[in-house]
């Protein structure tokens, strides 16, 4: 059953205030936890809320949403020394060009077929996250020790070149579908280029802040841009603390909960694009 068919319907429902807080503090104590923006989870609830809101519209409260989220978990992350700040900026520059050309493509692309194939890849992924959680990398100096203490260790090997160019192809698909990059980023960070889990998670949420401001500034380019400030206003009471909290809790689980949490992301979104 619908709880809302129009946003206009805000104005005079409390409930509905106390609901969309709620729902910032648990997608954002979430989404920090395992490094990405939140998007992949929001955006079905916003469907459901507001069944006859404009994608658009539902798009754009998404972005602004990741953004609060990215900036209060960097924070949080920053203070804990864990986000390698030098990869970061290079995935992030890597990134934002691949973002812009995905957002155009969309304007004249039939996603369709590229969806469920997508979907199908991330139902694959998560599977292999799950009966693999934990991947121990000969070539990662340091990074069991990084891992131990939840500190951006210096000494682990960044693969910085691979990265860099792996990046601009998950920016290209984070803009054909409207997220943030951060589920693609966290795997990718992980599996193939052998960050430490706590690293890659706290890294990929300062990522999310470059990456998130390109795509509002590229939907305003577009005239894609239609958010709506009030549902904003109040996921924003939940987004910001729940952020903080989720830092918090990602310092006191285990690597291999936090990436098995990550795959049921992995596994939302993969139904969605399939369906």
């Amino acid at each position: 059953m619908y709880l809302v068919t129009d946003p206009a319907i805000l104005a005079g429902s409390p409930l509905l205030y106390v609901l969309l807080t709620v729902i910032g503090l648990a997608v954002s104590t979430y989404s920090t936890m395992v490094g990405i923006g939140g998007g992949v989870i929001l955006l079905p609830i916003l469907l459901l809320l507001f069944p006859d809101t404009p994608p658009e519209v539902l798009t754009s409260i998404s972005l602004i949403v990741i953004l609060l989220n990215a900036f209060s978990g960097t924070i949080a992350y920053t203070r804990q020394g864990r986000i390698d700040f030098r990869s970061g900026a290079l995935f992030a520059l890597a990134t934002i060009p691949g973002i812009v050309i995905g957002v155009w493509l969309l304007r004249s692309l039939e996603i369709k077929t590229f969806s469920i194939i997508f979907g199908v890849l991330l139902l694959a992924v998560s599977v292999l996250i799950i009966s693999r959680p934990q991947i121990k990398s000969p070539d990662s100096i340091g990074s069991h020790a990084a891992e131990n203490k939840g500190r951006a260790n210096p000494n682990y090997l960044a693969r910085r070149t691979l990265g860099t160019a792996l990046n601009f192809i998950a920016g290209i698909i984070a803009g054909l579908l409207g997220i943030g990059g951060g589920i693609i980023h966290v795997p990718m960070m992980v599996y193939v280029l052998r960050f430490p889990v706590r690293i890659a998670t706290a890294t990929s949420h300062f990522i999310l802040i470059f990456t998130t401001i390109t795509g509002i500034i590229t939907h305003l380019v577009l005239n894609m841009w239609s958010g709506d400030w009030h549902v904003i206003a109040f996921l924003a009471l939940g987004i910001i603390p729940g952020a903080q909290l989720g830092a918090f809790l990602s310092r006191r689980l285990q690597s291999t909960i936090i990436i098995r949490l990550l795959a049921l992301a992995l596994i939302v979104l993969g139904i969605r694009m399939i369906f």
